[in-house]
């Protein structure tokens, strides 16, 4: 009796070890990567966010919505490097040395320091956020990824901004821009209004910034000289825009945004993308990394829709009308009132 008891502890051992290797699929990561993880387990993602402002934020959360769209199972830490370059890098090293499965670089510094500290572990990184990944040396091309890397650009749709200035502004003749010149996304970006910018009719007068603390004084530079100003999504004055806007709306010079949460923080209005929506493609591309896809395999993909939001409380403010034209296909975002 005691035989035929061990004998049927044993098939159904050997039979439950059978179910479980039938249920793990493949390894992930390819020739190349982690050999150590199955599909289907719990992975272990790490988020670099190189600042703490909204649309950031709203990578962040579009990025979980896309992993759970595609069922993965994951356990994520979030870290942001407060706009740091050696927190930025202290972050993405221990994130390697933490054996994570897969990084995420939210915002063009970040993605670097992910990728420079992830890549001789051979952990995937996916980059959100990114305007000009060439450029920041994030892509060999657009159809072209590196070895270990690719994501989802966030180029401004520039022309949509200018085409929305000039019909707010029909006698608007020079565009203010304020940038951080070590910020690759803004140096290409500036470019593209440049190129772009004759063919509306606008002058675009920049001024570049080294750190927040020449923020002030430049702002005040810039005011001078144009009738009105285009933010772009240099995280540096992303950070410190409640300077800009401040200084802005007692010249009455309207600011547009590049994205809605800026709008709802007080510029007039923008033709931007969607971070939420940023950040679920980002998701997705980082469930088809830990599924097993190769990622230089995967040529970075650029958000092309894009949506005008409006301000109607900081047009009141700053006594600027927005054209019927405008606001009829428009989502209004107003500043919210304080408590």
């Amino acid at each position: 009796m005691k035989n035929l008891k061990k004998v049927l502890v044993m098939g159904i051992a050997a039979a439950l070890c059978v179910g479980s290797l039938a249920g793990c699929g493949n390894k992930i990561g390819g020739n190349d990567g982690p050999t150590d993880i199955e599909v289907g387990d719990t992975y272990k993602i790490g988020v670099l966010q190189y600042a703490d402002h909204p649309s950031l934020d709203n990578c962040r959360e579009g990025f979980k919505q896309g992993l759970d769209a595609e069922g993965i199972k994951y356990e994520l830490t979030a870290q942001s490097a407060k706009a740091d370059d050696a927190t930025n890098t202290q972050i993405a090293q221990q994130f390697v040395s933490q054996g994570v499965d897969l990084i995420c670089g939210i915002a063009t510094p970040s993605a670097q320091a992910c990728y420079n500290a992830a890549y001789e572990a051979k952990i995937p990184v996916i980059f959100n956020a990114v305007s000009d990944p060439v450029a920041a040396k994030l892509a060999k091309s657009e159809t072209e990824a590196m070895d270990g890397i690719t994501g989802i650009s966030d180029k401004l749709p520039v022309e949509a901004q200018l085409k929305l200035i000039r019909e707010m502004l029909p006698d608007a003749k020079k565009i203010g821009i304020l940038y951080t010149t070590s910020e690759a996304n803004s140096v290409s970006t500036i470019a593209d209004y440049k190129s772009k910018a004759d063919e509306y009719g606008f002058e675009i007068v920049d001024k570049g910034i080294t750190n927040a603390a020449e923020i002030p004084q430049a702002v005040d530079l810039l005011l001078n000289e144009v009738d009105c100003i285009s933010n772009m999504t240099d995280n540096t004055v992303v950070d410190n825009l409640p300077i800009l806007l401040e200084k802005a709306a007692a010249k009455n010079i309207p600011v547009f945004g590049s994205e809605e949460e800026q709008v709802g923080n007080g510029c007039i209005a923008s033709a931007g993308i969607d971070y939420i929506e940023l950040g679920k493609k980002a998701g997705v591309m980082a469930a088809r990394a830990l599924k097993g896809e190769a990622v230089e395999t995967m040529p970075y993909e650029t958000m092309t829709e894009s949506k005008i939001t409006i301000n109607t409380d900081t047009s009141v403010k700053i006594g600027v009308e927005i054209p019927q034209s405008i606001t009829e296909r428009a989502e209004v975002k107003n500043t919210p009132s304080e408590a």
